[in-house]
């Protein structure tokens, strides 16, 4: 009897081509299914939330597969997974999910991590998950530019050239810019941002946007205008991919692993 499962992945995604599979290039997609037929002996087409690009990682992302043979339990399986799979990508949680689980169509949510350190001395052990800024910058006028990007509306300025959607119109709950507890001596500095769908390279161009707005290059009412333009042009630069993490990705209600 056909199962399906909803597997939850954790990676470091510097040294791949981002998630999905390319001929040729090591990705995250690839090294899954390769360790899913090397483990189990099946061919499985393993299906991710989204597609994370190179460089970028995941702390929760959900993928869902369809394994035609498999009796053992969900703690075997992942143990089996992760016996294959590379230092750098882990297994976190296997669920059994309704059959119909599709870890695209059935998501109706996701919060991203981006990961900042300002102005202190390059750090050999943490230039792969975090953007190092050169200069300081105004947190609180950051802060005040984030809950700007809150609410349902086109986020057309904030999408990379490339995409191919039907609609830039997006629905987002959150945007915070979070301080470390010890940012004045580490220099740690997060944007988290949560909404129902993310465009092509959208939270990297929110993060550069609010950047800006901390190097006091523009002021925060400037967000407004951005928004209003519905053009790329007018935003900021995109943020590198380094630092930005997929931290959690929600479903609808129903979907509910046993």
């Amino acid at each position: 009897m056909t199962r399906t499962f909803a597997i939850t992945i954790a990676y470091d995604g510097t040294d791949f081509a981002g998630w999905q599979v390319q001929p040729g290039q090591a990705t995250i997609q690839g090294t899954l299914q390769h360790a899913i037929k090397r483990s189990t002996k099946l061919d499985v087409n393993v299906t991710g939330s989204g597609r994370t690009d190179a460089g970028v990682h995941a702390l929760g992302q959900v993928a869902s597969c369809r394994f035609p043979t498999w009796t053992a339990s969900t703690d075997a399986l992942s143990k089996a997974i992760n016996s294959r799979l590379p230092e750098t990508i882990v297994v976190t949680e296997v669920h059994q999910a309704p059959s119909d689980f599709h870890a695209i169509r059935d998501a109706i949510g996701k919060r991203y991590r981006y990961q900042i350190q300002v102005r202190h001395q390059r750090d050999p052990f943490e230039h792969r998950y975090r953007w190092r800024l050169r200069r300081a910058v105004d947190v609180a006028a950051m802060q005040s530019a984030a809950a700007k990007i809150i609410g349902h509306r086109d986020f057309s300025s904030f999408e990379s050239a490339g995409a191919r959607r039907k609609s830039s119109v997006r629905d987002v709950r959150d945007c915070q810019v979070l301080p470390a507890a010890d940012y004045e001596t580490s220099g740690h500095l997060a944007i988290e941002v949560e909404a129902n769908g993310f465009l092509y390279n959208m939270v990297r161009n929110i993060v550069g946007t609010l950047v800006e707005v901390g190097y006091g290059k523009q002021p925060p009412e400037w967000i407004d205008e951005v928004l209003g333009q519905k053009n790329r042009i007018y935003a900021g630069q995109a943020a590198p991919p380094q630092g930005l993490f997929l931290k959690e990705v929600y479903y609808r209600p129903g979907f509910e692993p046993v």
